[in-house]
């Protein structure tokens, strides 16, 4: 399957859907040493070729920005007290403007598929609301599952290149529905 990189707005942070979490799990804001388990599960969803390339990243990106990571970071916590699933709620610019950004969402491959991401991405949505109007992010065809998802709760597709129309079709295609 081609990767093609895709942009998707959310027009809104109005009617976000409620998702629960399975028994058994958490949600948690970041803390303090929190760096490593983010680091440690987009490592393991192959966002980064290595932990230690996923720490570069931290420190880069949101090291600076702690206070503000602690109101923005979530963590999905399994039945043992392990964080096994990451999205911030972040900021970005689209088009010029400043707003509120989904920022990888990622669950570890052993426990996907037990309906995280939504109760995820739903306190996300939340956590965004709080501080913006509207919210993007960026993902990309090879994760087509996450981009049904994201469709479903309200984001849409940015047409901001030729490839992202092909992107689109295609995504269309493997979801079954027109886009």
């Amino acid at each position: 399957m081609p990767y093609i990189e895709l942009t998707m707005l959310r027009p809104n942070l109005l009617d976000i859907p409620e998702a629960p979490l399975p028994e058994g799990y958490s949600l948690r804001t970041f803390r303090s040493g929190d760096e490593e388990h983010w680091a440690r599960i987009e490592h393991a969803v192959d966002e980064f070729k290595s932990t230690e390339a996923a720490m570069r990243r931290f420190r880069e990106e949101f090291a600076p920005h702690l206070a503000e990571m602690e109101k923005r970071c979530l963590f999905v916590i399994d039945e043992h007290g392990s964080p096994i699933g990451t999205t911030t709620a972040w900021h970005g610019m689209l088009d010029g403007s400043a707003i509120g950004r989904i920022h990888w969402v990622a669950v570890v491959p052993e426990q996907q598929g037990k309906k995280l991401s939504k109760p995820l991405l739903s306190a996300a949505l939340r956590t965004l609301a709080q501080f913006h109007d509207k919210a993007y992010l960026t993902t990309q065809t090879t994760s087509y599952k996450a981009v049904g998802m994201y469709l479903n709760y309200g984001f849409e597709p940015v047409m901001q290149t030729p490839e992202c129309t092909e992107g689109w079709k295609l995504i269309g295609q493997l979801l079954g529905k027109s886009i």
